[in-house]
């Protein structure tokens, strides 16, 4: 007998006659321009619905069928995103004024995590793929140096490692390789796989983490699977994390007021691939291979191919470094022109992502539209201003950054700071983050000494119409925060 899904049972009661004294406020009724069908299903923790944060009836059973899709030994629902996943993974791992072996492309999350948990961050650097200008996958190799690294420097043991996979740009490390490494040191792996929803559901698609050995996994269920913003899990494995106190920390990240929408959708986003995937995910596959074999003709733009188990699938790579273009200027012909809103520009490439919501017109649009303008960028009638600007190497020289940090994380973003110019700004420490947004990933952080370089390279993303965070505006001049 199949059984009855979260969502399924919010329908039926929103049927009922059952009048609401209690949250939310809108009384499951239409508000505003919200549809009823969707506030008709937004309850809070009443009788028979169970309760996020101690389940024991249908979320708990929603739960462990996302654990058993993902090969997971439990697995939770997260309301509030993957952000709530990475702080509530790194909190449960590391020890407060512990020491985490992080990579340097993690999320801003992690780093969150960091500073409220006053811990020693040490950094891995992926190598650079120069002819795209992204990082690609950390390798076992690496961990092992690093780990090697700080225990010959004298550093405090470490406490666990964190990586992602795939990258915002769909790198995949071989995480069983880096979780048989990190083990052999008795610590936990955490992957950040955030953009990996979809590894391991079917035939072409590279293994997930928690099939892989990683003790703590991070799903975005929102980012490449049929679920709603915000939702995503997080699952454990093995007995090297405390699950009460994993448990403790998601209690104080997650709301104590979780959406039943969001885990509906969780819920019916696996659901779809226990009764569909096999059929969703074929089509996905053959139309992405007929579009990067499509695109494989373009001459000045180059689209990042399938690389074995290396690169994911959906996440379609545009570089632009050969062409005169920057990426936020693809990206705004792709917007303005063809009517086509991609994930994010950066200032070598573009990145549109490709899920099995994606229909055939999508990819045809898409291929048609990349092919028009690498035969307008062949035949000169297409043009930009990076290489006139002198922006061409800046994708590059961001990812090479090696900042030194004059005080720990936790110190310096509560140190007492001062606004200044950004060109006043060279020799002082940062009293705040930078990063583009998205991915979401610092450029700099606060204590980070900055360089006359590095404050050249921000200055030309902001010229190049890239979402800066962590500037101040005042009277069209750039200002950063600086410590004081």
């Amino acid at each position: 007998m199949e059984r009855v899904t979260l969502y399924e049972k919010l329908a039926e009661y929103s049927r009922t006659d059952y009048y609401p004294y209690h949250m939310p406020g809108h009384k499951r009724h239409a508000a505003g321009g919200m549809p009823e069908d969707v506030l008709g299903i937004d309850i809070t923790e009443i009788g028979g619905f169970d309760n996020l944060h101690q389940p024991e009836g249908i979320i708990l059973e929603g739960q462990k069928r996302a654990a058993k899709l993902y090969g997971a030994e439990e697995s939770f629902y997260l309301v509030n995103g993957s952000s709530c996943g990475i702080l509530s993974a790194i909190s449960a791992a590391v020890p407060m004024g512990g020491h985490i072996l992080m990579a340097r492309n993690c999320h801003k999350s992690a780093y969150h995590a960091a500073y409220l948990r006053n811990l020693k961050q040490s950094f891995l650097y992926p190598q650079i793929m120069d002819e795209y200008a992204i990082y690609d996958a950390l390798t076992a190799d690496q961990v092992k140096e690093g780990l090697e690294r700080l225990k010959e420097a004298g550093e405090p043991p470490v406490d666990a490692v964190l990586i992602v996979s795939p990258t915002y740009e769909g790198r995949i490390a071989d995480v069983k390789a880096i979780a048989e490494t990190v083990h052999g040191w008795g610590i936990p792996l955490i992957v950040d796989e955030a953009h990996g929803a979809h590894l391991g559901l079917a035939e072409h698609f590279a293994p997930n983490s928690c099939m892989q050995g990683a003790d703590l996994v991070i799903h975005s269920v929102h980012k490449t699977m049929l679920s709603m913003t915000q939702s995503a899990l997080l699952h454990v494995n093995g007995g090297r994390i405390d699950r009460a106190r994993l448990r403790r920390f998601l209690k104080i990240y997650q709301s104590t007021s979780p959406s039943y929408v969001l885990m509906a959708s969780i819920d019916e986003a696996v659901r779809q691939v226990e009764k569909h995937g096999k059929e969703m995910f074929a089509e996905f596959y053959r139309n992405w291979m007929w579009m990067l074999e499509r695109l494989s003709a373009c001459k000045k733009l180059k689209v990042l191919p399938m690389d074995g188990m290396r690169q994911d699938i959906g996440k379609l790579v545009i570089s632009v470094l050969d062409t005169g273009l920057t990426g936020k200027e693809l990206f705004d012909i792709l917007l303005e022109q063809y009517h086509l809103r991609p994930e994010m520009p950066s200032m070598g490439l573009v990145l549109a992502m490709f899920t099995v919501g994606d229909t055939q017109e999508g990819f045809q649009r898409m291929t048609d539209a990349l092919l028009e303008i690498d035969a307008k960028l062949c035949d000169g009638s297409l043009s930009g201003e990076a290489k006139e600007r002198g922006w061409q190497d800046t994708a590059k020289r961001l990812l090479r950054m090696r900042q030194t940090s004059r005080l720990p994380l936790w110190s310096a973003w509560d140190a007492e700071s001062e606004l200044l110019p950004l060109e006043e700004c060279a020799g002082r420490a940062a009293g705040d983050f930078i990063n583009l947004y998205p991915p979401g990933v610092p450029i700099i952080m606060p204590g980070e000494e900055l360089t006359a370089e590095n404050l050249t390279d921000i200055l030309h993303c902001r010229q190049a119409g890239l979402n800066v965070q962590g500037l101040a505006m005042s009277e069209g001049k750039a200002l950063l925060k600086v410590l004081a």
